[in-house]
């Protein structure tokens, strides 16, 4: 092997490793530990349990915030940040709604709608980006986000409460049925978002095949 190719491979090592170890990957990783966390208080199905686990999960959430930003403040974007950041999201929601199917806390179906609609999106930006494409989500794809993060902790907490603030008296609220409407209404939003991603795919590409075709055009006149 060539000496340029050793050194060029050494600097790339150099560089994913200090990728790793720098402040926003560091939170999507502790983001990902905390799945297996999360889980374990959460099959233990007891009120004091689902609170820690719905901590540990709005902990997550808040680093999913935060990491986003100390990126962008401390100008650290980075490849294996890119692909850390939205694996962490996916996975952390997918995992604690797959588990509480069997608890009876969330339908199959819906787990099933959104688990397809997120692979969906994600071979579509792929597909997108090898062809020069950049999508970013839109309005819709962050409301659905915060939809489903609160659902989700309220299912999470799956208890009925009695509630009040201050001196008016709430009455009994089941957090497990506040969770399933908010993840319900993150459905519709989840689609109209499935929709805008086809919709911008569907532009940039024509877009893109336009420009490719009068630039061939052009250099047929030109010859």
């Amino acid at each position: 092997m060539e000496p340029d190719l050793k050194e060029t491979r050494r600097q790339k090592r150099r560089s994913l490793a200090q990728d790793a170890l720098n402040l926003p990957n560091l939170l999507t990783m502790a983001r990902i530990v905390m799945i297996p966390l999360c889980l374990v208080f959460l099959d233990r199905d007891t009120p004091r349990d689902g609170f820690w686990a719905s901590m540990i999960f709005t902990l997550a959430a808040i680093t999913d915030v935060l990491d986003g930003y100390v990126a962008r403040k401390l100008n650290v974007v980075s490849v294996l940040g890119k692909l850390l950041d939205p694996l962490a999201d996916k996975l952390i929601v997918m995992a604690s709604l797959v588990w509480m199917v069997p608890m009876g806390r969330i339908p199959a179906w819906i787990v099933v709608v959104l688990l397809a609609r997120e692979i969906s999106v994600t071979g579509l930006r792929s597909v997108a980006a090898s062809e020069g494409v950049v999508i970013s989500a839109g309005q819709e794809g962050k409301t659905k986000t915060a939809l489903q993060m609160i659902g989700i902790i309220a299912l999470i907490v799956g208890y009925p409460y009695h509630l009040h603030y201050f001196s008016i008296d709430l009455g009994v609220i089941d957090l497990v049925h506040v969770g399933q409407l908010l993840v319900y209404l993150s459905l519709v939003f989840s689609m109209a978002s499935f929709a805008q991603y086809v919709a911008l795919f569907a532009m940039a590409v024509e877009a893109k095949d336009t420009k490719l075709r009068e630039r061939e055009s052009t250099n047929d006149l030109g010859s």
